[in-house]
C-alpha cells in the first residue's frame, strides 16, 4: 500500500455503509427484559416478602402499602417489613382469615434471610354490601450469614 492511498480520504469511514460494520453488543431490541428474561430485574428482599405474603393468601389480596426499614443490633442485622394488604369480597376475606389464623407459624424461604418473627398488628373488616378485610402483617427479618 502505497502512502498516497492511506492519506487520500480520512473520512471515508463515517460515509461508509452502516450495515457493514460489525456490532459486538446486543442490539437495543434484545435489551428489553421481555424479550431478554436474562435482563430482568433483580428481585429484592421487599419483593420476595411480598411475594411470601401473596402465596400464604392464594394470591386472592392486594398489597396496598409496604414499608421497610433497615435496623442493626450488636450481634444482628436485618429489616423490618410492614406490609398492608386488602381483601375484598367473601371469598378474597376468607382467605385473608387464613393469613391472620397462619402467619405466626409459617415457615418462610426467603434466600439469605431468617424471619424472625412474623405477627398481625391491626385488622380492619368492613361488612356491608362489599365484604373487606384490611390486614396489616409485620415480619422481622435477619441476615443469613
Amino acid at each position: 500500500m502505497m502512502l498516497t492511498e492511506s492519506l487520500r480520504d480520512p473520512f471515508t469511514h463515517i460515509f461508509a455503509d452502516f450495515g457493514d460494520i460489525e456490532v459486538k453488543s446486543a442490539p437495543a431490541r434484545e435489551l428489553t427484559p421481555e424479550l431478554n428474561p436474562a435482563l430482568r430485574a433483580r428481585r429484592t428482599t421487599a419483593d420476595r416478602v411480598r411475594s411470601a405474603l401473596m402465596a400464604l393468601t392464594g394470591g386472592a389480596g392486594t398489597v396496598i402499602a409496604h414499608e421497610e426499614k433497615a435496623w442493626a443490633s450488636i450481634t444482628f442485622s436485618g429489616t423490618r417489613h410492614e406490609v398492608v394488604l386488602e381483601f375484598c369480597g367473601a371469598e378474597a376475606v376468607a382467605h385473608g382469615e387464613e393469613l391472620i389464623e397462619r402467619l405466626p407459624d409459617h415457615e418462610f424461604t426467603i434466600p439469605g434471610q431468617l424471619v424472625a418473627d412474623a405477627t398481625i398488628t391491626s385488622v380492619d373488616h368492613r361488612f356491608g354490601a362489599m365484604e373487606r378485610l384490611e390486614v396489616t402483617a409485620v415480619l422481622l427479618l435477619l441476615e443469613d450469614g
